[in-house]
């Protein structure tokens, strides 16, 4: 089997894109750590797959892989890199775009400097949506062996984020407090962890470890979930910029009930084949 795929990048954030609508595919463990290893592979944070639609009302399924074989419902980049790979290949060439993945459905619009803003949806608090098993609260404490008492904030955007305020990114303990608390039985289908720094009103920073792939240098879901739980705790604006590592998103919310739009590049980086026994 000759597999075509496209190297892409949202700030810095990587996938394996590949184009399943005229054929069903599935990747197998095997073929995800092939893809997604830095050194005898492609190299990624995420596969990401694009297929026929399912219902009237989309214009295409999309499904995202972690390295280690897991599906998750949600990537805010992923979702940028996927609407201008979709453009590219000519598989639509609308401007606006509804998709749907395993728990989230999303509009792209790709607009004329090349950016593309995601409408992320409303975000969920409540601790059985996350799922987090503590009664509700703003924010949650737990203490974490050897790492003391932990406090954070949470929200779901098709998947599961815990957000820790620092007072300095770069010196957070991000792997150390990340592993801990995605090992929590608090969090059933474990959680990303964000951290961020503000900086102003309207300006912070962020780090985030996701599940299923360490940190990477950027996480649009994570970036949307932190903004809204610093909205919620007064810290940022209804429109602000999150500096990731690989670069900076433009997030605007209105409040409770309404839709969070997240504005970025993504950009391809190369094409090519691997070759893979059937």
């Amino acid at each position: 089997m000759t597999l075509h795929f496209t190297k892409m990048h949202g700030c810095g954030n990587d996938f394996v894109v590949i184009d399943a609508t005229a054929a069903p595919f599935m990747p197998t463990p095997a073929l995800l750590y092939r893809l997604t290893d830095r050194r005898f592979g492609v190299g990624c944070d995420q596969v990401l797959v694009v297929q026929a639609p399912t219902s009237a009302d989309i214009d295409f399924d999309y499904r995202i892989f972690n390295a280690d074989g897991s599906e998750v419902g949600q990537c805010g980049n992923g979702s940028r890199a996927l609407a201008v790979f979709i453009r590219q290949q000519g598989l639509s060439d609308k401007a606006s775009l509804k998709v749907q993945t395993r728990t989230a459905r999303m509009t792209l619009q790709l607009l004329d400097d090349g950016q593309v803003q995601v409408d992320m949806g409303v975000p969920r608090f409540a601790p059985e949506a996350i799922p987090l098993k503590l009664p509700a609260a703003q924010r949650y404490t737990l203490d974490l062996a050897g790492l003391g008492p932990t406090e954070f904030g949470v929200a779901n955007f098709g998947n599961p984020h815990a957000v820790l305020f620092v007072p300095d990114v770069d010196a957070a303990p991000v792997e150390a407090l990340g592993r801990a608390l995605q090992a929590q039985p608090e969090f059933p289908e474990s959680v990303n962890v964000g951290f961020l720094q503000t900086l102003s009103s309207t300006r912070a920073r962020l780090r985030v470890y996701e599940r299923g792939a360490g940190e990477t240098l950027a996480c649009g879901s994570g970036a949307c979930a932190a903004f809204v739980v610093a909205r919620q705790n007064g810290l940022l604006a209804e429109t602000a910029t999150l500096e990731l590592r690989g670069g900076e998103l433009v997030l605007h919310w209105a409040g409770d009930g309404h839709p969070v739009q997240m504005t970025g590049p993504a950009e391809t980086v190369y094409t090519g084949k691997l070759e893979w026994p059937s």
